[in-house]
């Protein structure tokens, strides 16, 4: 029986991540193919678009079924971490039996969605509309054998005979309670989107799968609403062609550091004022800005900065702590700065112009990039210098090498502002010219490690887009039952008028950024607060950039911020040395997320 589930378990892993992968690379040369016949030759690929979109589905689809079976989805494990074994392994038993019910829930009723959009068509091609459906359903099957197997092989039969007595009881009360709901008014929301959400994500369940068994136990004891509409909301909710530039931009982040791009900016900016006191911070934080403008993916940007300068910073005595809080002030800095995939998401969410909300993260990054650098000045300013200037000659010469890797952001972003892509072709534009530049100019181009690579986009893609997808489903629930209504009453009333609200949406972007992990907040709050920001007369493109920041400021603080942890594992620095250190870079960053709130300028001065 045993060697029968490990031959299973290679099938659906070569399924799920080979196929996978290969539509990663389709999608780059497919979308960089619309690219090539627009610009160059003057001859649209109108297919291009439906087909992109088709495969996306699959992609992601399958790219969460490859995270699962990784272990990569995003959770909180503060808690349970801190956990004993035991605990820990009743939380693991537990997660998996959500998501076994998550998958089967999807399932039955998906296959009746996907009934229903046989009959649509696509205009172009005349594709079928259940074309993408099947691709998730696909994944969904592929997902519920995965989750059974971490079920089964998490536990004993005493662990799993208490979680499925526990699942029973939970089941039940609420059964028993259905008649009340009623009764209760949006009190019932409180239970289901505060109470099992909450409990779900503390304990340790992926985010994601969090909010979709809320939006189902809300959908079935409280409404006669179809589990259908689940499915369907979640489609709409990743189908959005933005969202394609998601993992075109996570690949392209991967290729940095592979490719030497990240290594040649980081010497020469080295060269230049690294022998001076806090001379490689003033690095970390140029590095951080310019990799930024490249890829979209802050993990990829601190994995490909960290190896280069951490190992030096070392050795001249930087305390550990003081790295790695550094760095992850610098990550939560460049969340403004295109093209990341918060303002890509942000865009496809909300309706607010990528191209406007990537002209106005580019000043607030700049200045709460000169913040940390002025911290870093009072707090090295009694340091000895370290480190022999570099000559002219070598400085020269090091630019000469980093030309190619400093021309990449520019070039990113003049693709996109002089209309030759739009945001979801310009990465492959970008992972295009690493790759040339990979083999011709750095030849530091390793074949055997394209694979992996094209297989972790998946993985992190499908993670972030069945976020995004049941966040669309809850978010959708919320509005229905008139939360979005309340919300958005409740927001305009506040005391102080525009301030008032730019504070209260600063605390809450913060402590939902710290403990949804950021995306997920964003993704689901998102559309019920921008609207209340426009009837108050706020610019959602400042009112953007500041709720970008602040859920920036939360995803990198501890105790709950995931972004923390993992830059302390990046950069090999226990979380424990970092806690203390970090405060004085995030009281930088929050003050300057207050004059950002409070100038409109700095987010707004250079949109035509």
């Amino acid at each position: 029986m045993s060697s029968m589930f490990r031959g299973l378990d290679k099938a659906v892993d070569w399924l799920s991540q080979g196929v996978a992968g290969f539509l990663v690379a389709a999608e780059i040369v497919i979308l960089f193919s619309g690219v090539v016949g627009r610009y160059a030759f003057d001859h649209p690929l109108v297919w291009v678009d439906e087909v992109a979109s088709a495969l996306f589905l699959w992609l992601v689809s399958l790219g969460a079924v490859v995270a699962l079976r990784r272990s990569e989805h995003m959770r909180m494990t503060v808690i349970v971490g801190r956990a004993g074994p035991r605990a820990r392994r009743l939380a693991a038993c537990f997660a998996a039996l959500l998501v076994v019910v998550v998958a089967l829930g999807l399932i039955v009723p998906g296959w009746s969605y996907a009934m229903q959009q046989q009959a649509i068509l696509t205009p172009v091609l005349q594709l079928p509309g259940s074309w993408e459906i099947l691709g998730q359903l696909a994944a969904l099957v592929l997902l519920l054998y995965v989750a059974l197997r971490q079920l089964l092989g998490e536990a004993n039969w005493v662990d799993l005979a208490l979680v499925l007595g526990f699942g029973a009881l939970v089941w039940f009360g609420l059964d028993s309670l259905e008649t009340q709901f009623d009764d209760l008014g949006n009190a019932d929301l409180v239970i289901f989107f505060v109470g099992i959400t909450g409990f779900c994500i503390f304990a340790g369940v992926p985010i994601a799968f969090s909010f979709a068994i809320a939006t189902f136990g809300y959908m079935h004891f409280t409404t006669s609403i179809p589990l259908s509409v689940i499915i369907s909301q979640m489609d709409q909710g990743m189908s959005s062609i933005e969202l394609l530039a998601v993992p075109m931009f996570v690949v392209l982040g991967l290729l940095l550091e592979m490719t030497g791009i990240a290594r040649a900016m980081v010497n020469f900016l080295a060269a230049l004022v690294g022998h001076r006191r806090g001379g490689l911070s003033y690095v970390l934080i140029a590095a951080m800005y310019l990799i930024s403008g490249i890829s979209g993916s802050k993990a990829a940007d601190q994995a490909a900065v960290a190896p280069v300068l951490l190992p030096e910073m070392r050795r001249r005595g930087v305390p550990p702590g003081e790295l790695a809080a550094l760095l992850a002030a610098s990550a939560a800095m460049s969340e403004t700065i295109p093209p990341s995939l918060v303002l890509i998401i942000v865009g496809a969410v909300t309706g607010v112009s990528i191209a406007a909300l990537f002209t106005g993260g580019l000043l607030p990054a700049g200045i709460a990039a000169a913040g940390l650098a002025l911290l870093v000045f009072f707090r090295t300013r009694r340091d000895r210098p370290q480190g022999a200037q570099a000559s002219a000659r070598e400085i020269g010469r090091l630019f000469a090498v980093a030309l190619p890797a400093l021309i990449l952001p520019f070039v990113i972003r003049y693709a996109v502002l002089a209309g030759v892509t739009t945001a979801t072709e310009v990465a492959t534009v970008g992972v295009v010219y690493a790759i040339l530049a990979g083999i011709l100019v750095y030849r530091c181009f390793d074949w055997r490690r394209l694979g992996p690579i094209l297989v972790e986009t998946a993985a992190l893609s499908g993670a972030i887009l069945l976020i995004i997808g049941t966040a669309s489903a809850m978010a959708w629930s919320l509005t229905q039952a008139g939360f979005a209504q309340t919300l958005a009453a409740m927001m305009t009333g506040l005391p102080g008028g525009k301030g008032g609200f730019l504070a209260v949406s600063i605390v809450l972007f913060i402590v939902l950024g710290s403990v949804l992990e950021g995306l997920p907040a964003m993704v689901l709050f998102g559309p019920l607060l921008f609207p209340a920001a426009q009837q108050l007369g706020i610019n959602l493109v400042q009112y953007g950039i500041v709720a970008i920041l602040a859920m920036g400021i939360g995803l990198f603080s501890p105790p709950f911020g995931v972004g923390f942890y993992q830059t302390c594992l990046i950069g090999k620095v226990p979380s424990d040395e970092a806690f203390g250190r970090i405060w004085p870079f995030m009281a930088t960053l929050v003050a300057v997320l207050m004059l950002v709130a409070a100038v409109p300028w700095i987010s707004l001065g250079f949109l035509s």
